[in-house]
């Protein structure tokens, strides 16, 4: 049993090092675009099969969000942005279990030798990944509010000089907005890393015999903590885009 918290390198692209993180984040956006196309090329008036499926889960995500903004123009403006966060993470964890139960093995290159690593990682169990997803939710969300607010508007409750109770309130909603970074990247990671960890070790526990490098489990016992993971999965890519849609809210409303 091999645990890392850093991802493999797999091999290089011009220099570039491509992670094993890398290439399932690659097949996580390929599914996405693929799944979109399919549902979104023969548009019905009476929805059927894959077209009844996604509307019921984009309507009640845009009930969501909207039960929150409570107003319809806010909804409609980032309810693209929300989705992909939401859909791009829970299909990621989600992935990543299918990664655990039936990994890929293939031959890596390491100072002029040649390893054994794994193909495909799950993208939240690096917190390359897990940062890269906090850095564009707390951009954008400083974004949203200059663009509804006014440069000067928005950023005068950081900034403020009218008086040294004021300034200081300022100073603590910088340490707030930054420490947004650190909360969305661990969160994620941890959660998501932390039940892969339990995954490997139920599985090395209970496995009896293994086909073609695959371990299968004794009795099923791993399966309800499989579950488990699909439900922390589902509930770590809520919790992500939850966050961004309050910070989204209160970013681009009047500072009172």
């Amino acid at each position: 049993m091999h645990i890392s918290l850093a991802a493999d390198k797999v091999f290089e692209l011009g220099g570039l090092p491509i992670t094993n993180t890398m290439i399932t984040v690659w097949v996580v956006m390929a599914m996405v675009l693929v799944g979109a196309y399919l549902v979104g090329r023969n548009i019905q008036s009476v929805p059927r099969g894959m077209q009844n499926v996604a509307e019921l889960i984009l309507e009640g995500l845009y009930n969501y969000y909207n039960s929150v903004f409570q107003d319809k123009k806010k909804t409609k403006k980032y309810f693209a942005l929300l989705t992909s966060f939401f859909l791009i993470i829970v299909i990621g964890n989600w992935t990543g279990i299918l990664i655990e139960l039936f990994p890929i093995y293939v031959q890596a290159p390491l100072a002029h030798k040649s390893h054994e690593v794994h193909l495909l990682r799950g993208i939240n169990t690096d917190l390359n990944v897990t940062l890269s997803w906090a850095l564009i939710s707390v951009g954008l969300v400083q974004f949203f509010g200059v663009s509804s607010l006014g440069f000067f508007n928005y950023f005068s409750k950081f900034i403020n000089l009218k008086g040294p109770i004021d300034f200081f309130v300022g100073i603590i909603e910088i340490i707030s907005e930054l420490s947004r970074i650190v909360t969305f990247s661990f969160r994620l990671f941890g959660n998501i890393l932390g039940g892969g960890i339990v995954l490997l070790i139920i599985s090395e526990m209970t496995s009896s015999f293994k086909v073609s490098g695959v371990n299968l489990p004794l009795f099923g016992t791993p399966i309800p903590f499989y579950g488990l993971e699909l439900f922390v999965g589902f509930i770590q890519a809520l919790i992500f885009t939850t966050l961004t849609l309050v910070f989204i809210k209160m970013a681009t409303e009047e500072h009172h």
